[in-house]
């Protein structure tokens, strides 16, 4: 889906609201961004005492470009409105409205540089309140959300253009059923704190010791066909293949809206891609919604 095309709609009788929260720094104005430019209506910094009144009129509303809105709540909202949170969507689905919770966080030394970069004051900065305090008060508080979120972004090692896109991607698919993302990364640069599963493929043959190959990735012809000769890579994908098969339909039951399948090796460029693309071409013929990542070469 492209920028400026529109979600699909809700289902008959039932309201789409994504609450997007997570960190001061982590990108909350460019995911709020991005589901605007898909004709989400979108407010941000909502006090969530009014979360109530804006579900209920979502809820009332005819069907139209109103039935899915967007709302950001950061941390200036109240300890014990956050607290309660979790009773709020509840009850608020329990209305016939759907929620899906957007959350995005960064690493504390990836905030701390972007705000001395862009200067920006954090909201919980203060007399006697340092950033780095400032920071670890934020996560503190909004725990509740983070723990409740259908959908994390760790954003430490994603730009701009990425995140924007990412969420424009998952928006789209997001009409009913599951939107399954296979991400591919490399170990040597940090596990992917926004996994659902993480398999680690570092105990397959790698292609890097091939000076032929060295310098491809996953995705060309010539990778594929080394690690398709070699048995262990492919009972490695049966196996990840018929997992995959036996448990995902399971959380899709329990309207889980978004998953995340990390596979990881040294560099994130030629065994973890060659089987993000695999597994991805799998599932796409089963599924409309299945996206792949290569966190290491996009």
């Amino acid at each position: 889906m492209s920028a400026g095309e529109r979600p699909p709609e809700a289902g008959e009788g039932e309201g789409r609201l994504y609450i997007v929260s997570g960190l001061s720094g982590s990108g909350k104005t460019i995911a709020l961004q991005a589901l605007e430019d898909l004709g989400v209506y979108c407010i941000d910094n909502l006090p969530l005492a009014l979360l109530r009144s804006l579900a209920e009129h979502l809820s009332g509303h005819p069907q139209g470009h109103l039935r899915q809105a967007a709302v950001g709540i950061d941390a200036r909202n109240l300890a014990e409105d956050f607290a309660a949170f979790p009773a709020m969507v509840e009850e608020l689905e329990a209305r016939g409205l759907r929620c899906q919770i957007l959350f995005l966080t960064a690493a504390d030394t990836i905030l701390l540089q972007r705000f001395s970069e862009t200067r920006r004051k954090h909201p919980l900065t203060g007399p006697g309140v340092s950033l780095a305090e400032a920071i670890r008060r934020e996560r503190r508080l909004l725990a509740p959300l983070a723990a409740r979120a259908d959908w994390l972004i760790d954003t430490s090692r994603t730009n701009v253009h990425q995140l924007r896109a990412l969420v424009q991607a998952r928006a789209g698919l997001s009409g009913g059923g599951l939107s399954l993302l296979f991400l591919s990364f490399g170990y040597k640069h940090g596990l992917p704190p926004d996994a659902d599963f993480v398999f680690d493929l570092r105990c397959l043959p790698n292609p890097h010791w091939e000076p032929r190959l060295r310098h491809l990735t996953g995705r060309d012809p010539e990778v594929a066909a080394f690690l398709e000769a070699q048995p262990l890579v492919g009972r490695m994908y049966e196996q990840l293949r018929d997992f995959l098969e036996a448990w995902v339909p399971c959380f899709e039951a329990e309207r889980r809206s978004y998953m995340t399948v990390a596979l990881g090796c040294t560099g994130g460029h030629h065994r973890s891609v060659y089987l993000a693309e695999r597994l991805a071409r799998h599932f796409a013929r089963r599924r409309a919604q299945v996206l792949v990542r290569h966190r290491e070469l996009d």
